[in-house]
This record gives C-alpha cells, sequence and structure tokens, in this order.
C-alpha cells in the first residue's frame, strides 16, 4: 500500500480520527447534488403527492423560496412559502421542461447562528426544453442558500437572483431548416423570459394572490365555511388582533391601582382624625359589648375615578342593619368575660393562681388559649 499525502490536514475517511465538517454525511453543495438526482427521477405520473414529499426531504417547515429577476416592465422579485413550493417546481416541468437540474461554481460557506449558508455567484440553472424545439436553456445567476444544521440539512431559505439566460439550439437543427426562413425565424424567438416560461411566471404572479389568501383556504378546509363567512371570520380577528395590544396596558394600570400600599398609614390617620375629633373612645378595661349598638361598619372601596391615590383621598363608611345579630345573644353572661385578658390589670389573669386543688381547673382551661 501506499503512504498518505503529508497533508497535516488530512485524515482517511478510514482511520479512528476521520473528521466531519456538519452532523450531515456530506457538504451542503452535495445537497444540490441529490436534488438533482430526486428531479431526474420525475416520471410523467408524479403527482402532488410526490412533489410534497419532495418539497419535504429537502425544505424546512417554514423556507421560503424568492426569485429575483428583471423584465420588460421592470424589476420582479417573488416569495414563496412552504405550502407553494412543490408546485412551483412542479410549473417548471408543466411549461415544458424535460429536465431540470442546478450547478454551482466556487461557493462559498460559512457558518452563523445554527445555519450554513451557501454563496454562489456563479449558479447555472439548465433547463432541457422540449417543445415547441428541443432546447437548452442556461439561466445564471446568484443563489444564496440557507441550510438547518441538523442531520436533515435542509434548505430554510432559496434566494435566486437571475442576472442573465442563453437559449441554446443545435446545429443540426439549424442545418435541417436553413433553405426555410419562416423556421428560422421562429428558432430566432426566444421561448422564455429570463429562462422561466411563462407557465412558471404566472404560477408566481398568482402567488402573490394566493399567499395571503392561505389562512382563507386553510379555514374554509378546516370549518367548511362560505367564502364570504371565511372572509369574515379572518377580518374579525384581524381587527381583533390590532383592537387588543392597546388594551393589554389600561388593564394592567387597573391591577396596580387596586394594590393600596398605603392601607396602613390611612387606617392610622383615620384613627388619629376620630381622636382628634373628640369621639369617645372606652378604654379596653371599660370596654362592654352590651352596650354597643348592634350594627355592622362596612368601610367602602375609594373610588377609581378620582386619580391616584394619597394624603387626601376620603374613604365612605355606611352603616348596615344586620338583622341575624342578636345583642342580647350569649352576652348576658358577664363572667364570661370578666376574665378577658383584654381587661388589663383588673382580669384574673395578671393575678397569681390559687394554690391547691383549685389551681388544676385554672391551667387546664387556659391551655387552650395559649
Amino acid at each position: 500500500m501506499s503512504n498518505p499525502p503529508h497533508d497535516p490536514f488530512y485524515s482517511s475517511p478510514f482511520g479512528p480520527f476521520y473528521r466531519r465538517h456538519s452532523p450531515y454525511m456530506v457538504q451542503p453543495e452535495y445537497r444540490i447534488y441529490e436534488m438533482n438526482k430526486r428531479l431526474q427521477s420525475r416520471t410523467e405520473e408524479s403527482d402532488s403527492l410526490w412533489w410534497d414529499a419532495f418539497a419535504t426531504e429537502f425544505f424546512e417547515e417554514d423556507a421560503t423560496l424568492t426569485m429575483a429577476f428583471c423584465l420588460e416592465d421592470g424589476p420582479k422579485r417573488y416569495t414563496i412559502g412552504r405550502t407553494l413550493i412543490p408546485r412551483y417546481f412542479s410549473t417548471v416541468f408543466e411549461g415544458g421542461v424535460s429536465d431540470l437540474y442546478y450547478i454551482l461554481k466556487h461557493s462559498k460557506e460559512s457558518f452563523h447562528n445554527s445555519c450554513i449558508t451557501v454563496d454562489c455567484d456563479q449558479c447555472t440553472m439548465v433547463t432541457q426544453h422540449g417543445k415547441p424545439m428541443f432546447t437548452k436553456v442556461c439561466t445564471e445567476g446568484r443563489l444564496i442558500l440557507e441550510f438547518a444544521f441538523d442531520d436533515l440539512m435542509r434548505i430554510k431559505t432559496w434566494h435566486f437572483n437571475i442576472r442573465q439566460y442563453r437559449e441554446l439550439i443545435p446545429r443540426s437543427i439549424l442545418a435541417m431548416h436553413a433553405q426555410d426562413p419562416q423556421v428560422l425565424e421562429q428558432l430566432s424567438k426566444n421561448i422564455t423570459r429570463m429562462g422561466l416560461t411563462n407557465f412558471t411566471l404566472n404560477y408566481l404572479r398568482l402567488c402573490v394572490i394566493l399567499e395571503p389568501m392561505q389562512e382563507l383556504m386553510s379555514r374554509h378546509k378546516t370549518y367548511n365555511l362560505s367564502p364570504r363567512d371565511c372572509l369574515k371570520t379572518c377580518l374579525f380577528q384581524k381587527w381583533q388582533r390590532m383592537v387588543a395590544p392597546p388594551a393589554e396596558p389600561t388593564r394592567q394600570t387597573t391591577t396596580k391601582r387596586r394594590k393600596r400600599k398605603n392601607s396602613s398609614n390611612s387606617a392610622s390617620n383615620s384613627s388619629l382624625g376620630n381622636s382628634a375629633g373628640g369621639k369617645k373612645r372606652s378604654p379596653a378595661n371599660n370596654f362592654n359589648l352590651t352596650s354597643q349598638v348592634p350594627d355592622v361598619m362596612v368601610v367602602g372601596e375609594p373610588t377609581l375615578m378620582g386619580g391616584e391615590f394619597g394624603d387626601e383621598d376620603e374613604r365612605l363608611i355606611t352603616r348596615l342593619e344586620n338583622t341575624q345579630y342578636d345583642a342580647n345573644n350569649g352576652l348576658d353572661d358577664d363572667d364570661d368575660f370578666t376574665s378577658s385578658p383584654a381587661l388589663g390589670n383588673n382580669g384574673p389573669w395578671n393575678s397569681k393562681p390559687p394554690t391547691g386543688q383549685d389551681s388544676k381547673p385554672e391551667s387546664t382551661a387556659s391551655q387552650p388559649s395559649q
């Protein structure tokens, strides 16, 4: 066996230290070669399911395809989504093309943001036309591809900027019709526009209308609504999305305003104001529940229309009759309240418990209150 070349960057694929440049087994440019082979395996019986499988194999779920070129009436730029990409490739063959493949020369690869970008300034899209006559069309331009950096290595963005094109006719066909000026005049006319057939151009023009209508068509397919009802529901939901964002900040501000941080301060201020106003406040040792009015005091919420809360806010206090409350129910027994710890020094809680057998029930009764 011959010795391996003395290249510091060489590593045999059969050795234990074989390196790969990406998770995929080959380079990103080889994916275009695989796509060309898949397009060549297309048959006349290839239906929409075949094209969907083709797009699923080589394009991401959110992939976009952009075609940019300049026609007689000015520059054109068409961008289609993932759902319309299979139909785009099928229209190329429906327009009279029998073979389609891409040639990449001097492409540059770069890795950023978990994606691999392939920039080829000398890309050629070759199409073989059998109608109306055998013609080979070479469409040259710049192709920029963005691949996902994973095991599938599918295309995320496809951007093809067409610069020029050439239509090649075999000399044998010209020699056959050299004596017929009408046929020569027909052969001198172009069969494509910037390398694209009229069938494909019409489809790209329709995509400008079909792309925004994807939501309507999916809603019609899902809910089986009429086109007018689908349009109404889509417009209503779009109007809700436009109106909803301004409503979010107002709803948040109301929730913030309900949080009263100065509730303790306002309560203390109100208690001080009541004491300064000369209202009678009985001390704790003279407190008697039987002398209180059987009413319930309710503090109302401060008004939200008066602006922010401050020191000058006032709260409305209303008095409500509680008919279910009986003032004399269970309050006649003064003995139950004379031993309350809130009565201060007069109660028996601060006095020493008597010695002897009477202290046992006192200690047992005091345990639940601790």
